[in-house]
């Protein structure tokens, strides 16, 4: 498509002028296709001739302040572009102007999104053990990253503000959707048990199985995705938000019809919650000490995220198509931490 707009959400002439003056090759027209998954950020393969790039875009409609913040993501990558495994930056944008919101553009990428099943060059027990293995090493590196020194800021109380943030979520959320007493019981757990913060590092933020690219042939990382969370903060964060998202064998079975990402981490080779956090202690050196204090804050905030899309359902606002589902999962969140709550005490 390389006139007009495509769906409505970038101005492609308007694009196409742009890159030529900034972004050295071809003279090429330029090719938009929207890439359908997910409900963030809203994203498109952008071709000229031979050249191909991912072009990142907050949603349409009214946006809160810190929300959807593609030149943040762009700065992040651009910060650790050759120290950890992200995409190459190529340009960004704030000025709105140019196809109607700031914008970037960054390398795309070739690979495998492990969301619904596993290639079949690894889809055995070693190869989803070696998918686990190195999803954690991926993670340990971008921890290890220099941060200031790559030029990005930070500052303390990481977990505190999180708390807040969150807790406060639930209160926006609640009158809007319906009483779910359990959660209150979470919220006096955690405040009775926030740690230190354990260290300062970069925290992308929605580190999972999906939000990486693994190669096609082989079970390594291509690169990590989806940024628009990344700060500096707790790195222990990121471990508590991925072991949130790994299958959980006490949950019960979704209703019919609907396979969760969580539930591809369960299949046979995979490691459990306890070996996960073992490969990331040993490889980053880090206590693991505080590690269920995290797993259930993560386990929390994603029920606060996922209730408020289920907000979004009641009141007819939303795109995720499986926000309706939401009525069921999140009570089975609140009972999946009150589980780790209990693990945690024994």
């Amino acid at each position: 498509m390389a006139d007009g707009e495509a769906d409505g959400l970038i101005d492609v002439p308007a694009l196409e002028r742009f890159l030529a003056e900034r972004v050295p090759g071809e003279g090429a027209p330029l090719e938009c296709e929207r890439h359908v998954v997910g409900s963030s950020n809203v994203t498109y393969y952008v071709t000229r001739g031979t050249q191909q790039w991912v072009l990142r875009r907050p949603p349409p409609g009214p946006l809160l302040p810190t929300a959807h913040d593609v030149i943040r993501e762009h700065r992040y990558i651009a910060a650790l572009q050759g120290q950890a495994r992200v995409p190459a930056p190529v340009i960004a944008c704030d000025d709105e102007s140019v196809i109607g919101a700031p914008f970037y553009l960054m390398e795309r990428c070739f690979g495998a999104m492990l969301r619904d099943g596993i290639p079949e060059a690894y889809d055995t027990p070693a190869g989803r053990r070696r998918v686990a293995e190195d999803l954690v090493a991926t993670l340990v590196e971008l921890h290890a990253v220099d941060w200031e020194a790559a030029g990005l800021r930070g500052r303390p109380g990481y977990l505190e503000r999180q708390m807040r943030r969150w807790i406060g979520q639930w209160e926006l959320t609640r009158p809007q959707t319906r009483d779910l007493p359990g959660l209150d019981g979470i919220v006096a757990w955690l405040e009775a048990r926030l740690p230190e913060d354990a260290g300062a590092t970069v925290v992308h933020g929605d580190y999972r199985l999906d939000n990486v690219m693994f190669g096609a042939e082989e079970p390594r990382v291509v690169a990590i995705f989806d940024w628009e969370m990344a700060t500096v903060g707790d790195p222990l964060a990121d471990v508590g938000w991925l072991l949130s998202y790994w299958g959980d064998p006490g949950d019960p079975p979704p209703p019919p019809g609907w396979d969760p990402p969580q539930n591809l981490s369960a299949r046979e080779g995979f490691p459990d919650h306890e070996e996960l956090i073992a490969l990331y202690e040993e490889a980053s050196g880090r206590s693991m000490r505080h590690v269920g204090f995290y797993h259930v804050f993560a386990v929390f905030k994603l029920a606060i995220i996922l209730e408020g899309l289920y907000m979004q359902h009641l009141q007819e606002t939303g795109a995720n198509p499986d926000s309706a589902r939401f009525e069921w999962f999140v009570p089975v969140l609140i009972e999946r931490a009150q589980r780790l709550m209990a693990a945690t005490e024994g």
